[in-house]
């Protein structure tokens, strides 16, 4: 328990690094007296034409999302004591620090309006959009599910899923994720965000969701 609540302390700090960053680039790109962050995203030809040093700003905010996916993996992988305890931890790590992003933007920024506000969630490959509520979504049940594999460990059973299970927890991530970059070439282009894909959002969370549940329900018999 005293390892879980570092991991989450440490999410929580990490996400208010994550939201200050934010909060300095909106300041840049996207200042309140404008309107403050909205669709559409400035294009890739836009930033060219504001010059090299804008475009070099980007390049390094791709760094920064991948940097920030290796540093929520790494505290996994150094809080557990295992292969199962290490994909907890990190599920866990993912879950408190993307909602306690929210929580930290709306402390210094009063943003989101609420939770239907639409924002852009990675940028590696192409644009991820979503309203916040689906990927706070996303992280519950993340964070539930990595608690549920350390009950298991701490009870000397470890949860039970093979690699065809594994497998349909994995797709229906993929089709998440799908459902995130759905408007991707749209954003791209500079423009706005459509309706969102809820009925792709909810089957994938769904495939997954279901498939774990199974695991948890034959662990348990």
């Amino acid at each position: 328990m005293r390892k879980i609540l570092l991991v989450a302390v440490w999410a929580i700090a990490f996400a208010y690094v994550e939201s200050a960053v934010v909060n300095y680039l909106r300041a840049l790109y996207y200042p309140l007296e404008n309107g403050g962050f909205q669709f559409p995203l400035q294009t890739w030809d836009q930033l060219r034409q504001m010059g090299a040093e804008h475009v070099g700003r980007l390049v390094i905010e791709l760094g920064r999302e991948c940097a920030t996916v290796v540093m929520l993996v790494a505290v996994g992988m150094i809080a557990g004591k295992n292969s199962r305890e290490a994909w907890a931890h990190f599920m866990i790590a993912f879950g408190v620090w993307d909602i306690f992003y929210y929580v930290w933007l709306k402390v210094l920024l009063d943003w989101p309006a609420s939770v239907m506000t639409w924002d852009l969630l990675f940028l590696v490959p192409v644009p991820w959009v979503a309203p916040v509520l689906a990927p706070v979504i996303v992280s519950i049940f993340l964070i539930s599910s990595g608690l549920i594999v350390l009950w298991f460990e701490g009870k000397n059973t470890p949860l039970s899923l093979g690699w065809v299970e594994w497998g349909c927890v994995s797709a229906g991530g993929l089709v998440v994720i799908i459902s995130f970059c759905w408007d991707a070439e749209i954003i791209l282009a500079g423009g706005l965000p459509q309706e969102f894909r809820w009925s792709i959002f909810v089957s994938g969370l769904a495939i997954s969701v279901i498939t774990f549940a199974r695991g948890i329900y034959r662990s348990l018999k």
